[in-house]
């Protein structure tokens, strides 16, 4: 964290900085005013009660920004790691020592949709326990429960493990929940998906067919890029149709 002579911002004067720091990610007031509620910022208050935001304090909401951009953190664990930085410690630590596993990370376009490198991660091959998946996605082991009833989480074939991916939805989810939208809720996504693989098979089918050279790996890159293409087609369809809620 900076140590120079610090200025204060207005709240408003600090989300201006940071959407223009971060102009990808989605930052209102009323998200300063929740990481301030969760206690991973502490802006000074004036004597009329409002707030002033240092350089430390934009310090520490970037951090934040980046941990859930980058390595899509949790808040707790984020705050973990910002505790560590204030007592001169190590904020990632060992795994297994507070931190755990890192949800997998995203290759994302300038649009802010996953490119078509993202589809061929590893995150599949992963190895995460139980207790570590409810730990880093920061949901309980009654809402895992709920989404593997629904075919949302599944352990990895054949193991008592789950994969990055599996940890990926479990935290979204666990988002989603926060608004009230429960597991039941996200049927429809599971089965839209279902419905985007089976088209995306049947492209790809006749090019693994081939006997030529190389197929097999145009058929890898196919499958990537029609991937990124439909979530980039699904997020803009979403955009435009709740235009009318705004």
């Amino acid at each position: 964290m900076t140590s120079a002579a610090p200025s204060r911002r207005s709240i408003g004067e600090a989300l201006a900085q940071l959407k223009q720091e971060f102009p990808d990610q989605d930052i209102k007031e009323s998200k300063i005013r929740f990481l301030e509620s969760e206690g991973l910022v502490h802006p000074e208050r004036t004597p009329s009660g409002y707030r002033k935001y240092s350089d430390s304090d934009m310090d520490r909401l970037r951090f934040i920004l980046r941990a859930q951009k980058e390595n899509y953190l949790p808040l707790r664990v984020i705050k973990e790691q910002l505790q560590a930085l204030d007592e001169g410690r190590d904020p990632a630590g060992p795994r297994g020592a507070g931190v755990g596993p890192v949800l997998p990370r995203l290759v994302n376009a300038d649009d802010g949709t996953p490119t078509p490198d993202s589809y061929g991660s590893s995150a599949g091959d992963d190895r995460i326990s139980r207790r570590e998946l409810v730990k880093t996605a920061g949901i309980t082991d009654e809402l895992l429960t709920e989404l593997e009833s629904y075919g949302l989480v599944r352990r990895r074939t054949g193991s008592p493990h789950y994969d990055g991916d599996a940890l990926v939805v479990a935290r979204t989810a666990g988002e989603l929940a926060a608004f009230g939208i429960e597991p039941r809720h996200l049927r429809s996504f599971k089965t839209a998906a279902d419905r985007e693989v089976g088209l995306v098979e049947q492209v790809v089918a006749p090019i693994r067919r081939s006997r030529e050279e190389g197929a097999e790996g145009r058929a890898a890159q196919s499958v990537n890029e029609i991937a990124a293409l439909s979530v980039r087609l699904h997020a803009s369809l979403v955009k435009i149709g709740l235009r009318s809620l705004r």
